[in-house]
């Protein structure tokens, strides 16, 4: 039973706002901006228009951080919900099973959500960010749970990365007749999934979310945990500038970091590099700062309920985007309104309509306290 004299954990609003923003732009959100760019032809739009696809191989687009952003934001909520779970050695046991079967139930969500339910076994991908995500958080949340020093923490963290590295550049494949060892041919990530995984794979030769990739991945929800640890820790509590301050400038070293080990190890979403961790892991860190300082420190909390509809509920609505037309939904809803406008507006309407009426869905949930736990 939990000791009465265990300090209270509290919620931090800051990250139901962050995950809110982050899975705001998967939908939906991109489709609005990349609309207005169309509608309004601003340079600025422009730009941020084109920030919102996926770079094809190397280099970075503010979309490729979508999905390494929320496994960050999961490493950090960890610290607060064992924190929360552990009640001495008695339960520790439950917490493995805990921890174990939420990743793997992640990996049997994202591979219903890939396959919808069909049963071609041969042509199933079995690969997904939903897999990801549960695969290396669980192997962070294992390692955060059998170390307890920070320093020893930070070995696994840079083991892993420089782990990665090197057996990217000392076993490139040569099975396709490539000789880069960082190119989609030419990799030993390629090689594992083609030799290993089963079904198809998204690239054909390569998956993004594929096996040996996992293992930088970890150290990105790692850094999330190690993130969580910190806004926990009772050292300057009554000073959060402090920890702010500290966090912000963590945040510009790993990107310098990342910048940096670019010139030797790409900065790459598909292949998950070691650059990429830590330059996006800064980046992310960065964002979770300016929501933790804006929302948790300085207590302006009233314009965060868009966002926080969203992060309470962001694997329903992963899921929700698979079984639910939300695009007939915003049709019935808004239709009529948006045949009034010009047609040059209806993709920006349309797009507007369509996140309209997710949010509306998770909307009803959130006031009916109906949450997807996972």
């Amino acid at each position: 039973m939990e000791s009465e004299n265990k300090p209270e954990v509290k919620r931090l609003l800051s990250l139901d706002a962050l995950r809110g923003f982050d899975m705001f732009w998967i939908m939906g959100g991109e489709a609005i901006f990349i609309a207005l760019a169309s509608l309004t032809g601003w340079p600025i739009m422009q730009w941020w228009g084109s920030q919102l696809e996926h770079m094809a191989w190397n280099g970075f687009h503010f979309y490729d951080m979508i999905f390494p952003l929320f496994l960050f934001i999961a490493g950090i909520s960890f610290p607060f919900s064992l924190a929360k779970r552990y009640h001495g050695h008695e339960n520790r046991k439950a917490l493995y099973i805990h921890v174990i079967k939420r990743g793997l139930l992640l990996v049997l969500l994202g591979i219903i959500y890939n396959n919808a339910i069909r049963f071609d076994f041969a042509n199933m991908r079995y690969g997904s960010v939903l897999g990801r995500i549960g695969l290396a958080w669980m192997f962070a949340a294992l390692i955060f749970m059998n170390t307890k020093k920070v320093g020893i923490r930070l070995v696994w963290f840079w083991g892993l990365l420089f782990f990665y590295w090197f057996a990217l550049l000392l076993f490139p494949a040569h099975d396709l007749g490539a000789h880069d060892p960082f190119s989609m041919e030419g990799s030993l990530t390629g090689l594992i999934d083609r030799l290993l995984m089963p079904g198809k794979l998204y690239l054909t030769i390569h998956d993004p979310e594929g096996i040996f990739s996992t293992i930088p991945a970890i150290s990105t929800a790692l850094m999330g945990m190690l993130t969580g640890q910190f806004v926990m820790s009772p050292k300057d509590a009554g000073k959060p500038m402090r920890k702010v301050l500290y966090m912000a400038l963590a945040a510009i070293a790993f990107m310098i970091i990342g910048r940096i080990w670019n010139l030797a190890f790409p900065i790459n979403k598909n292949l998950w590099t070691s650059s990429f961790v830590c330059f996006v892991g800064g980046l992310s860190l960065l964002l979770f700062t300016i929501f933790y300082t804006v929302i948790d420190v300085w207590g302006f909390k009233k314009w965060t309920t868009f966002f926080v509809v969203i992060g309470m509920n962001s694997i329903t609505i992963y899921l929700a985007h698979r079984v639910i037309d939300f695009q007939y939904a915003a049709k019935f809803l808004f239709g009529g309104l948006i045949e009034l406008f010009p047609a040059s507006w209806v993709p920006f309407l349309g797009a507007t309509a369509y996140t309209a009426a997710g949010w509306i869905f998770l909307y009803f949930l959130y006031k009916k306290k109906i949450f997807l736990k996972v």
